[in-house]
């Protein structure tokens, strides 16, 4: 039987809707991103929880000792780099990792932009963009952020776009000066990676990328390629975890990592343990294993 003109119409509207919709979603993807290509990705420490009791001395020290080519600076842990230092100061750090092997690559502030309070976000957002300056001041590449849930009695819609409008704001002030900001997946809601690919598109901003943090929630049926495809085109830095437990696909991660040439870091995020050097080389060997 053939349409009758109305249908033809309406199958017609709703090709066009789709293909709006397709359009919309590629061009939200970023042009290029510059943690893609060349491959060759490392292995480096974010401070918590294993290294928050180092000073930036014995941190230098334990990386070097151990293989670790780069380090977070999580914030109020004892190396104490935070906004609050001078220019003299910041100069300092700057030099103490550039004559290391260690890469001073990136501060883990706790700023988070879902709070339905708007005070509460600008204040976060003013904060972020001082961890920017801080970034610059001291050499680092990054600033990692994250969201930290979705608030039950706001439209989740709503959340989500007032976190992608001030990723970009933060975005926008950082540029000028070469920094990232990095979004954590994270929290228990907005961990979600169709979540956090919709916070990604409405940020569309080239210095605002996502952070990998190796959750449960990545895997669907055992693997995490659909939710790595989802992100990919954003992915800027990588949290790891604990590398023994089976439910979690890590040799399948890091070979999508080697297909998507991704050239940066893989950050160790695990808990304090009374010989920290030790579980760091039998940590690397593992990594170095999952990775063939």
């Amino acid at each position: 039987m053939k349409p009758s003109r109305r249908e033809f119409v309406q199958s017609g509207l709703a090709s066009a809707s789709w293909l709006a919709l397709a359009a919309t979603s590629n061009t939200a993807q970023p042009k290029k991103n510059p943690a893609l290509g060349g491959g060759g990705f490392k292995l480096g420490i974010v401070t918590y929880n294993i290294a928050k009791d180092w000073d930036i001395a014995t941190l230098i020290k334990n990386c070097e000792a151990t293989g670790y080519e780069a380090a977070e600076l999580r914030t109020t842990h004892k190396h104490g780099v935070e906004p609050g230092l001078s220019k003299a100061q910041r100069a300092e750090v700057k030099q103490r990792f550039a004559d290391s092997k260690v890469r001073l690559l990136s501060l883990g502030s706790v700023c988070e932009f879902h709070s339905p309070d708007q005070a509460v976000v600008r204040k976060n957002i003013d904060e972020c963009k001082r961890f920017a300056e801080l970034a610059h001041d001291i050499g680092a590449l990054g600033v990692k952020v994250r969201p930290n849930g979705i608030p039950k009695d706001v439209p989740e819609e709503k959340t989500i776009e007032q976190i992608g409008k001030s990723l970009r704001e933060c975005g926008e002030f950082a540029q000028s000066s070469g920094v990232e900001i990095w979004v954590e997946v994270h929290g228990n809601e907005s961990q979600v990676p169709a979540r956090m690919r919709r916070m990604m598109e409405i940020a569309a901003h080239p210095h605002v990328g996502i952070c990998w943090n190796s959750n449960p929630t990545d895997v669907e049926n055992g693997s995490v390629k659909k939710s790595f495809a989802l992100l990919k085109p954003w992915l800027r830095n990588a949290h790891i975890n604990e590398l023994w437990k089976p439910d979690y696909p890590w040799r399948e991660l890091f070979g999508l990592m080697k297909q998507a040439q991704y050239n940066r870091y893989c950050l160790i995020e695990i808990p304090d343990n009374p010989d920290p050097l030790r579980l760091m080389r039998y940590y690397r060997a593992l990594w170095l294993e999952q990775c063939r």
